[in-house]
C-alpha cells in the first residue's frame, strides 16, 4: 500500500511550490517522481541493515539526509529572508526541523524543490520523464547513488504518478 500521488500532488507539492513561487508542471513532476524513485511513496525512513527505531540517515519520503538539510539552510535559505520566511512557516514547534522530513510533508516537499533550486541546469522540459530520471540522478541520487534514470521512470510509473 502506498500513499496516493494524486493526493501528495494536488494537496501537498503543489500548495507549497506555489507558496514558494517555484512552482512549474515540471518541478510538480520532479519532487512527486522524486519520491517515487526514493520511497515508493511508502517508506518514511532510509531502511537500513538493523532494526534499530532511529531516524536516517535519509529521512522522509524524499530521502533527504541531514547533511543535505543543514546545507540548504546554511548556504541557501539564510541568505534569503522572504524564502527563510515562508520556509520557516512550514515548520512545526517539534520535532526539530531534520526530523520533520518524516512529519511534516510540505516542509519535506520544499526541501527536496529548494535542493533542485540551486541547481544550475533547468528542469527538464514538462512532461519528460526520461529527462527528469536523468535530472534525478545528477542532482539528487547523484553518481555515488544506487538508483538509475530507467529505475526512476520505473518507480514513477508503478507508482501511479501520472502529470499534472
Amino acid at each position: 500500500m502506498s500513499l496516493s500521488p494524486r493526493h501528495l500532488r494536488l494537496f501537498v507539492i503543489r500548495p507549497v511550490l506555489v507558496r514558494l513561487d517555484l512552482w512549474s508542471a515540471a518541478a510538480e513532476d520532479l519532487v512527486l517522481g522524486t519520491a517515487a524513485a526514493e520511497t515508493g511513496l511508502r517508506l518514511l525512513d532510509q531502511v537500513t541493515s538493523g532494526a534499530d527505531d532511529r531516524l536516517g540517515p535519509a529521512y522522509g519520503l524524499w530521502q533527504m539526509e541531514e547533511a543535505t538539510h543543514d546545507d540548504l539552510w546554511r548556504n541557501m535559505i539564510a541568505y534569503r529572508p522572504e524564502l527563510r520566511a515562508q520556509v520557516e512557516a512550514l515548520l512545526a514547534t517539534w520535532p526539530r526541523p531534520v526530523e520533520q522530513l518524516v512529519t511534516n510533508l510540505a516542509y519535506a516537499a520544499a526541501l527536496c524543490r529548494l535542493h533542485y533550486r540551486r541547481v544550475a541546469e533547468p528542469l527538464p522540459a514538462a512532461g519528460d520523464l526520461e529527462g527528469y530520471g536523468r535530472y534525478w540522478k545528477r542532482h539528487y541520487n547523484t553518481e555515488a547513488g544506487k538508483g538509475t534514470p530507467a529505475g526512476f521512470v520505473e518507480k514513477y510509473a508503478a507508482a501511479g504518478c501520472g502529470f499534472a
